[in-house]
């Protein structure tokens, strides 16, 4: 089993973890990311979005399959922003947190992190251990669902440590989704950036 450094590792590779590892990704040319290690753990298997069908989303064409948006996703991940590290086939089973550092271990391998962001999701059971004491019973899902969510403040569940997606306590929408995975990014990009409020636009020349 190897170890390997980030400063930002995400985990869950659905609608919110993407759209945090596109935007962080986006931002790594800054010089306030000079030397910044993003990674994500792109486990797909348990995504809502692999059989949803997106009608009712802007800018997305009607008919579009969810599967095929995350296939695409990790697709434009590779070939916009190679700097950002994709670890696929792993599962996470647990994590820690000691001198500052989150370990994160999956089923090969484990990973030491400055900044972990979770959206995997917020199904039953919620299998990585070492979080008992952040789940709740999800405050935006039908009692008879049996859902859950960390406790979080703003995404933030404690320092150094995010929640995106239903697992925040959002609603299980794909737009919705994606809005806090990029609200997340943003969150770390100002924090890299000495606090100062940032965001990453593309504009046309």
């Amino acid at each position: 089993m190897e170890n390997r450094n980030f400063d930002a590792l995400i985990v869950g590779g659905g609608a919110a973890g993407l759209s945090c590892a596109l935007l962080l990704g986006s931002a790594l040319s800054k010089p306030f990311c000079a030397d910044k290690k993003v990674g994500i753990i792109a486990h797909q298997r348990a995504s809502h979005l692999s059989s949803a069908l997106l009608n009712n989303v802007l800018g997305v064409p009607a008919g579009t399959a969810g599967k095929d948006i995350l296939s695409l996703g990790v697709e434009q991940l590779e070939t916009l922003y190679p700097e950002v590290e994709i670890i696929q086939k792993e599962k996470v089973l647990k994590m820690t947190f000691s001198e500052g550092k989150f370990e994160v271990y999956t089923n090969k391998n484990s990973y030491t992190s400055s900044i972990v962001v979770l959206a995997t999701g917020y199904a039953k059971p919620f299998t990585i251990d070492g979080l008992e004491d952040y789940l709740v019973p999800h405050k935006k899902s039908k009692t008879s669902k049996d859902r859950v969510q960390l406790t979080n403040i703003d995404h933030l569940v404690k320092p150094g440590l995010y929640v995106a997606g239903a697992l925040a306590g959002h609603r299980s929408q794909y737009s919705i989704a994606c809005g806090s995975g990029a609200a997340v990014a943003t969150d770390i990009l100002t924090l890299w950036n000495d606090g100062e409020q940032t965001k990453v636009h593309d504009k046309l020349k």
